[in-house]
């Protein structure tokens, strides 16, 4: 007997299947017509599918009911995405960009990211009751770095192509895809110092000295050095051995698009099994890989690498939507709703705006101040900070006093988890909005405008006629519109019987039909033609042979067209012609002797 297997595997496969589908048929049109993300769709689609809503997607279940499972489930998905989404961002930036662009890149991921970290702990410090400053710049060290993810979202399609220049968006997607992996120093120094001197160093000893030294030594020389020695050596060596296969022919079209796909899964494995900064080496191995551009002009064209992009993060943001605490927003005790909405908006506005503008004038892709805004606006929050927020409790869980949670660890991480969440949720949701509503403000204004000065110019002419009212001047003889209607049609046709017999044959020229209104057709085209002649001009005259109505040709071949049986210059008889329309039917052409 058959059964249903109502399971969450086929519910999943069903529900994100059917979703990618039905997002696909109008995706040109909300993607490039009304400028929406493709991230905050899908955020809105995993709300909808999520325990909150429909509850077609049970993230727990998959966690078979524990929630710190969940949390490495959400860890790892992260760090797949970002690995691939950074290897290709490496890929797409032209050749040696990093060394010929290290001015710009410097300023962003120095100043810029030291001055993004303190605005958003001062206003997280200012806002969140009761936590220190150190817990502020630990949850700020969170949502510093910038997403890769909505980045490209952002200088991607038709949008960024007409109004972002193109060195823009470069250094838009580098800073992006550097910062991600930089933005470790900036959470352990935070970290380190928490677990070492909060609650005066309960269950750990050595206080500030071994924080700052495990934050050089692990931090600086085994996370971020190592790493990105890694990334370039591993970059370096596939290009290589990608050059060399390519050049005996061993590798295959589909096996050489994939290989930067393949490549990033290979080095977020093998640096996460030794626990350096995965994110961060995909990047520069993206970056070596493609140092002589030879492998990203051949791909230039392709779309795979797009389309494992698009589907990577129409998934990520559905798992978002189903994963995010939203409950927690309105119901914790960390933070009240009316502090953590201004929250929100302070730290999007003041996160990252200010220090760019301050700088634009140093960074020579930024030329004028209306781009300076742009780049100090748009530093979305995504999937990086929700990576960094499950890096931060992982490390939380380890602050333990006799097998329990120290306290200010507990308390961190309820913290972290309801401002990092809210941010990233105002950050896909405002980034994604911008510019479809700037492009309203700017074109609803205009359009109403239009609109009120075309009504009162019309209601203000006096010239203009009165309204007729077809009820008022209906009489026993015109009873209905119908009859007015039969009667236009009526007038019509005697009007054109009138005027073909009145002014001479009418010419059918495709399906517009016309009136010779020269009567003396013949004395004109004479005048004409030796007027033209008299002044050394070559003589123009009108067809000599129009046909008339319902009179069609016949088909001719590429022999010359000719009027068999009528004299030359004869106005009467069909003319032959090789044009013909799809409405009109093949009539056969009457014999001479008829």
């Amino acid at each position: 007997m058959p059964t249903l297997a109502v399971v969450n595997f086929n519910i999943v496969c069903a529900t994100l299947g059917g979703f990618v589908t039905i997002f696909g048929l109008v995706s040109y049109l909300l993607k490039e017509k009304f400028y929406l993300s493709e991230a905050l769709i899908s955020l809105l689609g995993g709300l909808v599918f999520s325990p909150h809503a429909t509850n077609f997607i049970k993230p727990l279940d998959y966690a078979l009911g524990n929630p710190q499972d969940l949390e490495t489930i959400t860890l790892y998905f992260t760090r797949l995405v970002l690995g691939v989404q950074l290897v290709l961002a490496g890929v797409q930036l032209p050749s040696k960009y990093l060394q010929k662009e290290w001015k710009s890149l410097s300023l962003l991921l120095g100043p810029g990211m030291c001055a993004m970290w303190l605005s958003t702990a001062l206003l997280i410090w200012a806002l969140v009751p009761d936590i220190s400053f150190l817990f502020a710049l630990a949850v700020g060290s969170c949502v510093t770095p910038t997403d890769p993810v909505l980045s490209n979202s952002i200088v991607k399609g038709k949008f960024a192509d007409k109004n972002i220049p193109k060195e823009l968006q470069k250094i838009i997607i580098a800073e992006s895809g550097a910062n991600d992996g930089l933005g470790y120093p900036f959470l352990f120094l935070a970290l380190y110092l928490i677990k070492y001197t909060g609650e005066h160093g309960l269950g750990y000893s050595g206080g500030a000295g071994k924080a700052m030294g495990y934050w050089f030594g692990e931090t600086w020389a085994y996370t971020i050095i190592l790493s990105i020695v890694y990334g370039a050596v591993v970059g370096w060596i596939a290009k290589e051995l990608l050059h060399w296969a390519e050049e005996h022919k061993y590798v295959d079209r589909e096996s050489f698009l994939v290989f930067a796909i393949t490549l990033a899964l290979f080095i977020v494995g093998t640096v996460g099994m030794i626990g350096s900064d995965d994110v961060l080496a995909c990047f520069i191995a993206g970056n070596v890989f493609t140092w002589d551009d030879w492998f990203r002009l051949e791909t230039l064209d392709d779309s795979l690498q797009p389309t494992i992009d698009m589907l990577l993060n129409v998934a990520i943001f559905m798992w978002f939507g189903a994963v995010c605490p939203w409950y927690m927003f309105a119901h914790n005790n960390v933070i009240p709703i009316y502090r953590l909405i201004p929250l929100g908006i302070l730290v999007l506005i003041l996160r990252r705006l200010p220090i760019v503008f301050a700088m634009h004038k140093k960074i020579h892709q930024i030329e004028e101040k209306r781009q300076a805004l742009f780049v100090g606006f748009f530093g979305p929050i995504g999937v990086s900070a929700i990576f960094y927020l499950y890096v931060t409790t992982e490390f939380l869980r380890q602050v333990e006093v006799d097998g329990v949670q120290r306290e200010d660890a507990a308390r961190l991480s309820e913290v972290a988890t309801v401002v990092v969440w809210f941010l990233t949720i105002c950050s896909i949701v405002i980034h994604g909005l911008s510019i479809p509503l700037g492009k309203l403000g700017i074109y609803l204004p205009r359009t109403i405008s239009a609109a009120i000065s075309l009504d009162r110019s019309s209601s203000n002419d006096p010239d203009d006629p009165a309204p007729y009212h077809l009820r008022e001047h209906a009489t026993s003889e015109e009873p209905s519109l119908a009859n007015r209607f039969r009667r236009r049609r009526t007038g019509t046709t005697e009007i054109t019987s009138t005027l073909s017999s009145s002014t001479g044959p009418l010419h059918r020229l495709g399906r517009v039909i016309r009136n010779d209104l020269h009567r003396n057709h013949g004395e004109a085209a004479a005048a004409n033609r030796s007027r033209e002649e008299s002044n050394g001009l070559p003589a123009i005259s009108a067809p000599r042979n129009p046909r008339k109505i319902g009179v069609a040709m016949p088909s001719v071949g590429d022999e010359q067209l000719s009027n068999p049986g009528v004299p030359d210059g004869s106005s009467s008889g069909p003319v032959l012609r090789s044009i013909r329309f799809g409405d009109e039917a093949i009539v056969p052409t009457p014999s001479s002797s008829g």
